[in-house]
């Protein structure tokens, strides 16, 4: 017997003529975890639908060779019933649905017809000991953070005896604590037999628990790396990623000279009425000219709160304290005012808040600034297809066209877009919220890039992250957040990750 429990040989898959997978050979032995590696738009996800019946059999070419036995998987439903489950980074949990309803959602335990509840909460408890979850399965999900939520996903997939776990990005919305949960659970599943596959683009993650580690690049199979031999190392998973060696994925500026205060907040406070509480609690932070200011804290701390209450307000908290624009009091009234006092701001949540992604790069890049391109409320198309094309190049946003659709594009050429669209109303004070989540090495250094090119040109930046190498990295200056408050502010040349953690968890 084979042992393989996963062979998929010469997949090839196209869409609109565009091959998204050319001859793909993909090798996963039984019990380990084997993790899936490349750049956005390399064919990782893609790879998966097919194996998982996302993309039935015939829109593929190539086998999926199961067990041993060659699989025609007609439907995701198919591919369940062998034993292959799929966590894809965006939960699919039913909010207002309690824990064990999630638990066995679509694979219902039953008595004749009628749903057993009893049994079905008696194994829901059995799957969160599993999972080490302690908490009540009445419990409706909406009210469980987001790496209790991943965690639930995890024991869906367990109730439905599964004998190969594929997570899409398991751990891009996590913090460290619950990334670090995440990843001892998947050894402890290991441990009981369940061969695990998992796509990932945290390198430290790979490292750490991969087994294999497999390299896609632009639709084609580069080689697998075996830890047990050494060769699963950073440098190894870059170079056969991007095709080249990036010595230093944080790129430095040679000249750092800052000027006056592009922003202060003072006193600044924002209470958010629908929670009942203070998000936000007597902040005081400035950023000046040329400088990237680097906002660190684990989720829940504060960052992104602080950024919205700055950016016009658009969640609508009772706001008190200074803000001041060059000097200058200002009051925001909707995020309008921010934009038109030179402030804008690209979201941690791309494709629920910062893209429209059925509509196209041109009518995304140009959405927030629409008065540029108009006369008498009328949308030049001409001017729109030049403005975007002029992005889409200098952003080096891989596509066909500024007509090919948003949700088409890869996480990282989203990224880029998104960012067009805010440079195009020519903001002073450019505000980041996670602007790497979820992309590749490759596309992280292209948007480093762009940033310091932008403080070349005399932008100033706040960015926040839950990469603490990022924070390092990219920074002038860190604040540290925790429970909404500015627990300390540090200058580059002193802060480390411990200190940062202190501050953090004050």
């Amino acid at each position: 017997m084979s042992k393989y429990i996963l062979e998929m040989n010469d997949i090839s898959k196209e869409f609109t003529g565009v091959k998204a997978l050319s001859n793909v050979s993909f090798k996963v032995e039984k019990g380990e975890i084997h993790c899936l590696v490349g750049e956005n738009g390399a064919g990782k996800s893609t790879l998966m639908k097919v194996l998982s019946g996302v993309y039935p059999h015939g829109t593929y070419s190539g086998d999926i060779v199961f067990e041993g036995k060659i699989q025609r998987f007609g439907s995701i439903s198919d591919s369940v019933g062998a034993g292959i489950v799929i966590i894809y980074q965006e939960l699919a949990l039913f909010p207002d649905l309690s824990v064990y309803e999630n638990i066995f959602a679509g694979n219902e335990v039953k008595r004749g017809a009628i749903v057993d509840w009893n049994e079905t909460i008696a194994r829901a408890k059995d799957m969160l000991r599993v999972v080490k979850l302690d908490v009540n399965p009445d419990m409706l999900v909406k009210d469980l953070g987001v790496g209790k939520q991943q965690l639930v996903e995890i024991a869906k997939a367990l109730s439905k005896n599964v004998k190969l776990l594929i997570l899409d990005e398991p751990t891009a919305a996590l913090n460290e604590n619950d990334s670090e949960n995440l990843l001892k659970l998947l050894q402890e599943l290991k441990k009981q037999g369940i061969t695990c596959i998992m796509i990932s683009h945290k390198l430290k993650e790979v490292i750490a628990i991969a087994d294999k580690a497999t390299v896609l690049r632009d639709g084609h199979t580069i080689c697998t790396l075996d830890a047990a031999k050494g060769e699963i190392t950073e440098n190894a998973i870059i170079k056969n990623m991007v095709g080249r060696e990036i010595d230093d994925i944080y790129p430095k500026r040679s000249n750092k000279n800052f000027g006056s205060n592009v922003l202060e907040i003072r006193n600044w406070t924002a209470y958010d009425p629908a929670l009942g509480r203070e998000v936000v609690k007597d902040a005081g932070i400035h950023v000046r000219q040329g400088e990237i200011v680097g906002i660190a804290g684990l989720m829940g701390s504060g960052r992104t709160e602080l950024a919205q209450s700055i950016f016009g307000n658009p969640k609508s908290y009772r706001i008190q304290g200074e803000l001041l624009m060059n000097g200058e009091s200002r009051k925001f009234r909707e995020p309008k005012d921010a934009i038109e006092a030179g402030i804008a701001y690209v979201t941690e949540d791309r494709k629920g808040d910062g893209l429209f992604l059925i509509q196209d790069i041109k009518q995304n890049i140009t959405a927030a600034n629409l008065q540029a391109i108009a006369s008498r409320g009328v949308i030049n198309d001409n001017e729109e297809v030049k403005i975007s094309s002029e992005y889409k190049d200098s952003l080096n946003i891989k596509a066909p066209s500024v007509e090919q659709l948003v949700g088409n594009l890869s996480g990282g050429n989203q990224q880029k877009v998104s960012l067009g669209k805010w440079l195009f109303v020519g903001p002073k004070l450019l505000i980041l919220d996670e602007p790497t989540r979820g992309i590749d090495v490759g596309a992280k250094f292209e948007i480093y890039t762009i940033m310091n090119r932008l403080i070349a040109e005399g932008m100033s930046i706040i960015m926040i992250s839950s990469e603490l190498g990022e924070v390092l990295g990219m920074s002038d200056r860190v604040y540290v957040m925790a429970e909404g408050r500015i627990k300390g502010e540090l200058p580059i040349e002193e802060a480390d990750q411990e200190k940062i953690m202190k501050l953090a968890t004050q």
